[in-house]
């Protein structure tokens, strides 16, 4: 029960706190509908389990360069989808936003998943919080750390798909010139946390 509860408490916190997955969330539920966000929101599913393993063999040998090189390389592609983002925004209209092309599904999953994967936070989480906690669990018993892991992950996808049908919900109501806006102010959104990862790389240096 202890573990479960860690489980929930950190899963909320995570599915709730702003960052690039929960903005690509909210743009992808905007241009595409909810199908588009749920798919996006599912992304830690997908990617989580490499981070696992890796934090739970390395948890407390990750090395600096190693960071250094997952934080650059996600900011970097962060920015790309705010200059995208931002693109979009000048001549979107929410008519357009409701056809789906054919591959869109598998482009917005994979637009979670490079993002969750490649942003440094889901990693620095589990080498410093998760991977000992996740260790202890299990070496009480497997169902311990089973009730970790879906405490974990339930709230932290499920959050983040509340969100998605909550943008939904209120994207019937929005007219062209609000969508733009919004989407906007996504692409702002994931520029400055774009920026944010990179400044992490930046400031040591010039501290």
């Amino acid at each position: 029960m202890t573990f479960l509860f860690a489980g929930v408490s950190l899963g909320m916190a995570a599915g709730v706190s702003p960052g690039p997955l929960m903005t690509l969330v909210i743009t992808r539920t905007l241009a595409r509908g909810f199908g588009a966000g749920l798919r996006v929101a599912i992304a830690p599913l997908l990617t989580d389990l490499p981070i696992i393993v890796i934090s739970l063999l390395f948890f407390s040998m990750l090395p600096p360069l190693l960071e250094t090189i997952l934080t650059v390389t996600g900011g970097c592609f962060v920015l790309y989808l705010a200059w995208e983002t931002l693109s979009e925004a000048r001549h979107a209209t929410l008519i357009d936003s409701h056809g789906t092309a054919p591959a869109a599904a598998s482009d917005d999953i994979w637009r979670g998943v490079l993002v969750n994967f490649l942003s440094p936070h889901p990693w620095l989480f589990w080498m410093t919080v998760a991977a000992p906690i996740l260790t202890n669990a299990w070496q009480t018993s497997a169902l311990a750390a089973l009730g970790f892991l879906v405490g974990f992950y339930g709230l932290l996808v499920g959050g983040k798909v509340l969100l998605a049908l909550a943008v939904a919900g209120g994207r019937r109501f929005l007219t062209d010139a609000w969508y733009r806006r919004l989407l906007a102010a996504s692409g702002l959104l994931l520029a400055i946390f774009g920026l944010l990862l990179l400044w992490q790389v930046v400031a040591p240096l010039v501290g």
